[in-house]
């Protein structure tokens, strides 16, 4: 098995990497929306798509939050453990429906619940978290910078562990 990344992306789209890596920086600084929220967010979407390292770089984002072993890994479960409050929980649903959003379009009983608990730009900083992460793992997994692969580079990256230019073309999370 070859174990080489398949592209450099980060050396072959530099700006646009930056773009991303700009509006990490926005949801991490200006969206209004708590640190431990954007990391279960980022964490629960990097488990359903099954991006490791991203699961790495979430699950230790988190522990250094003070987040609990019981909340960090009962993600996977989230819907059977009382250990999320409503707004983590109308969230996480969200992030469910968007990052499958092949699967029913982001029903309105979801959104309504969503809205119950978040402004309406708290909602669309929401979705856009969603869809940046989702961003994030599609390029590390399609692309081939993941844990394993020959030449991949993690040293460099940006506050929120996305985006960086090193041998791997770009590593993300």
């Amino acid at each position: 098995m070859d174990m080489r990344p398949r592209l450099k992306y980060g050396q072959l789209a530099p700006e646009g990497l930056a773009k991303m890596r700009e509006l990490e920086h926005y949801l991490n600084t200006g969206a209004g929306l708590e640190a431990s929220l954007l990391g279960f967010l980022r964490l629960k979407v990097s488990l359903m798509n099954g991006c490791e390292y991203c699961i790495r770089l979430h699950t230790t984002e988190l522990k250094k939050l003070n987040e609990t072993e019981e909340r960090i890994a009962g993600l996977s479960d989230w819907r059977g453990l009382e250990v999320y409050t409503k707004r983590e929980r109308a969230a996480l649903a969200w992030a469910e429906a968007v990052t499958n959003i092949q699967d029913g379009h982001a029903p309105d009983a979801i959104y309504d619940e969503v809205r119950a608990h978040f402004s309406e730009v708290e909602t669309v900083n929401l979705t856009l978290v969603i869809t940046t992460i989702n961003a994030w793992n599609r390029i590390a997994i399609s692309l081939g910078a993941f844990p394993g692969h020959a030449g991949t580079d993690y040293s460099s990256h940006s506050e929120s562990g996305h985006g960086s230019s090193g041998d791997a073309g770009g590593v993300v999370a």
